[in-house]
């Protein structure tokens, strides 16, 4: 990549307006701009739980998780540079793949789960979460501003993905899924 940014603070952003990648300059509150937020704290917390995955040594999921951060950022590139197209339909073949490849071995899912059991078993569950919120983000600008290529379909993916890592951890941990127990009712 040529563009290196040389100077972190440049004072344009200071009246509540920051510059895209096209040269526009939009609301800081603006559905393009809330999108590539929520796209970036779901890639920050990304880091979190790979940090914690190899501190527990689960090559497994991040061989299949790492690459998302990279993809992620991709994402925010096309939010910020609209003409600018990176991601494709295999990325999202290979998050279904990994999502295939990982049920066979949870088999199905009979009860719903609660997000815990362990740091990583919720931590996985708060990407998820994020994972849906960045769609919605990104859905709402769909709406406004409509959206060339895949990148709806793979944040859609993703949270699907993660929801099922967060259940192999669990069984790679040897931990038991916090199951949910309906209220009694009166």
């Amino acid at each position: 990549m040529g563009f290196r940014l040389s100077k972190i603070y440049t004072r344009t952003g200071d009246k509540g307006e920051t510059g895209l990648g096209d040269g526009r300059r939009v609301p800081k509150d603006h559905p393009r701009v809330e999108a590539i937020g929520e796209v970036d704290t779901l890639n920050s917390q990304l880091g979190v739980l790979l940090a914690g995955l190899a501190e527990q040594g689960l090559n497994e999921l991040i061989e299949v998780l790492a690459p998302c951060q990279h993809r992620l950022f991709d994402l925010g590139g096309e939010l910020a540079m609209p003409s600018y197209q990176a991601l494709n339909a295999a990325e999202v073949e290979r998050l279904e793949a990994a999502i295939d490849h990982w049920n066979e071995e949870l088999g199905p899912l009979e009860n719903f789960i609660l997000p815990g059991g362990s740091m990583l078993v919720a931590q996985a569950h708060v990407c998820r979460s994020l994972a849906r919120s960045a769609e919605r983000r990104c859905q709402q600008l769909n709406a406004v501003e409509p959206l060339a290529g895949v990148g709806l379909a793979y944040i859609n993916r993703l949270s699907d993905l993660l929801f099922v890592a967060a259940r192999l951890i669990a069984r790679r941990q040897g931990i038991a899924e916090v199951l949910w127990q309906a209220a009694t009712k009166p």
